[in-house]
């Protein structure tokens, strides 16, 4: 089955034999009816399992060309249920440009419990092996990287933790499977913010993972239902409503990315832009070797070098959005040193190119025209 095709049908065969619904119902229930002690139809309890989940659950493992799919409340729960894995003196090897939430996560919370983090530019595989000792369990990939879009060579870095006998986990939100799956270059586990892409209409918050082993699935299930971080009925609904249109949304956020990431490059009042998609851009070859397309993420600095002028742009802006998030039909405009990055000092922001003049834009799907227009009134 094709990609586009697995996007409406995938995971989905037989989900209503009562009535034969076209879409997967809203099983908006807590418990479920047994005949005799343990006798049941499958589920007891929702926390453990619900037939609108398990539908998304299938449909997410599709996608990744995975074999089993699990949701979450929220994409940090996902990840919070992956470091869980570990216990006090393991290490973690994750990358220095990441999303400013799992930065947080790791530092305040795990790290506290005693799992080592060594944040590292993985940029240059070949630098990566230095940092690998006997604790070592895991290495943590975002790529495109948020927000600095820098890419990771997702293959070469599965031959480094294979080498190692390490898990090697993909946090795939930007590229979404539409553009990479992680599992056929070798990750064991992707992970998701099903609130951004997947979803795709700013209406829900979720998380989720896909992995191909078996036993890994079963630990990861376990953390689920033991920890209880799930997602509702509703919201499962709802993301599944949003991954049926994920290839069509996809192509158009491609599109108005690259033409907002050309048309900024040629602006005199914007210092740098961050898209993998120019051929000067780090890694590019990789990019196009691990991607079918580039995505719809822009970042851009402006050249007064300011957080004033950065401030400055995104107050003036009328058709993008001032906003936290991304990858809705809406275009989205954040400031990550104060916005989605705050909770990295920012020394430690700054090192990765994340300054105060950096502006992060989610290129929605609206005409093309009217989004260049709207940044050439901002910037003017």
């Amino acid at each position: 089955m094709k990609f586009n095709t697995k996007t409406i049908h995938g995971g989905q065969e037989n989900t209503d034999p009562a009535y034969g619904s076209v879409m997967p119902p809203i099983y908006q229930t807590s418990t479920y009816k047994q005949d005799t002690p343990g006798g049941h139809k499958g589920f007891e309890y929702s926390r453990s399992g619900n037939p609108t989940r398990a539908a998304l659950e299938r449909s997410l493992a599709s996608l990744e060309n995975g074999n089993f799919g699990l949701a979450f409340s929220s994409g940090l729960a996902a990840i919070d249920a992956v470091l869980k894995l570990f216990g006090p003196g393991d290490e973690i090897i994750s990358t220095n440009d990441l999303y400013g939430g799992s930065y947080r996560l790791f530092t305040g919370i795990f790290e506290k419990l005693g799992i080592k983090f060594r944040f590292v530019s993985m940029q240059n595989t070949g630098d990566i092996e230095q940092y690998i000792n006997k604790n070592t369990r895991m290495i943590w990939v975002e790529t495109p990287t948020n927000p600095m879009m820098n890419i990771i060579d997702i293959e070469a870095m599965a031959g480094i933790a294979n080498k190692h006998g390490l898990l090697l986990a993909v946090d795939n939100t930007f590229a979404t499977p539409y553009l990479q799956q992680p599992l056929d270059l070798g990750a064991d586990i992707v992970m998701h913010s099903a609130t951004k892409y997947l979803g795709g209409h700013s209406d829900v918050i979720m998380g989720s993972l896909v992995v191909k082993d078996q036993k890994l699935a079963e630990k990861l299930y376990f953390i689920q239902n033991a920890s209880g971080a799930v997602c509702g009925p509703q919201d499962s609904f709802l993301v599944l409503r949003g991954i049926k249109t994920l290839h069509l949304r996809m192509q158009r956020h491609c599109e108005n990315g690259e033409a907002v990431a050309r048309f900024l490059k040629g602006h005199p009042k914007v210092e740098n832009v961050y898209w993998p998609g120019f051929q000067d851009h780090p890694n590019h070859e990789i990019a196009k070797k691990q991607m079918s397309g580039f995505g719809g993420m822009v970042s851009f600095t402006t050249a007064e070098g300011t957080m004033e002028s950065a401030v400055k742009f995104v107050e003036k802006l009328k058709v993008f959005t001032l906003a936290e998030s991304l990858g809705g039909v809406e275009s989205l405009a954040g400031h990550p040193a104060t916005m989605t990055h705050a909770s990295i000092p920012k020394k430690e922001r700054e090192k990765t190119g994340v300054v105060d003049s950096m502006i992060r834009l989610s290129v929605g799907i609206e005409d093309e025209e009217d989004l260049i227009n709207d940044l050439k009134q901002a910037l003017e």
